[in-house]
């Protein structure tokens, strides 16, 4: 077992050689062209620096995002670690000529690097979710060996933002995982990275949710054929509808205009 570097150095965000040449774009959003086992030895590597980076899972609806959010777009191209979390963004590479080797999906990118946690010692602080949902996350993170140093509900008051910042700090968590929905979780972490002084920080969305066994996930043929989405809006229809259906249309919409523009650029 490895001893975590705790050095957490001011200045910018530092990435790996791995990842700084092998970085494509999907509508002009960057994603980091790499497998999941490369991803969580990229996420290692940036662990171990000791200084403070943030990853981003980019999938359909945060493309669609970013092309009207400018601040978004920008926090998007400021990360350390993008990984393709849709199977979308990996059908769209492959069409637009970039080929992503695989979908790296956030809550499958968080189960691995809870393994490495575990592996190497790494402190890790949970916070998202419902109050009883985070403990029981923490309580699943734990039985897997996991040295939970942290864990917060993602409900707060602007007033508290500073103690939880604080909290997270003092904790001297390696790995920090935010499970609040986007942008609010992109904009929270860029707006505090340095504060945080956490190596690695990582949005997971609705995953803990998941863990918790609160929503179920979609089966694997559904994740295989892209349809992952519909069985999450089936679960929250009335959030979910206008992102997906809307969405994935803008989406298609997107890759389709930058395939015409990749096709008529001369060879």
């Amino acid at each position: 077992m490895t001893t975590p570097r705790h050095a957490h150095a001011e200045g910018q965000h530092v990435a790996t050689d791995l990842v700084e040449s092998r970085r494509t774009r999907i509508c002009g959003i960057p994603v980091d062209v790499l497998t999941m086992e490369e991803s969580l030895e990229a996420a290692r590597e940036l662990i171990e620096t000791g200084k403070p980076h943030q990853h981003v899972a980019i999938n359909a609806a945060k493309v669609v995002a970013a092309r009207h959010d400018p601040e978004l777009r920008d926090i998007i191209e400021s990360c350390a670690l993008a990984n393709a979390d849709g199977q979308s963004i990996v059908w769209a590479s492959r069409l637009l000529g970039s080929r992503l080797p695989e979908r790296v999906a956030g809550i499958d990118f968080m189960l691995g690097l809870w393994e490495l946690a575990a592996d190497h010692g790494y402190g890790v602080y949970l916070l998202g979710s419902k109050p009883s949902t985070v403990l029981k996350v923490a309580d699943v993170a734990r039985s897997r060996g996991v040295r939970i140093v942290g864990a917060r509900s993602g409900y707060w008051t602007p007033e508290e933002e500073a103690d939880i910042v604080a909290d997270v700090a003092r904790s001297r968590a390696d790995l920090l995982f935010v499970g609040i929905p986007t942008p609010r979780k992109e904009e929270f972490l860029h707006r505090h990275l340095k504060g945080l002084r956490t190596p690695l920080a990582v949005g997971v969305g609705g995953s803990f949710d998941v863990i918790a066994g609160e929503v179920s996930r979609a089966p694997a043929w559904m994740q295989r054929s892209g349809l992952e989405w519909l069985h999450r809006m089936r679960q929250e229809p009335r959030r979910l509808v206008r992102r997906y259906v809307v969405g994935n249309l803008q989406f298609m919409l997107m890759v389709a205009q930058d395939a015409v523009t990749h096709a008529r650029r001369p060879s």
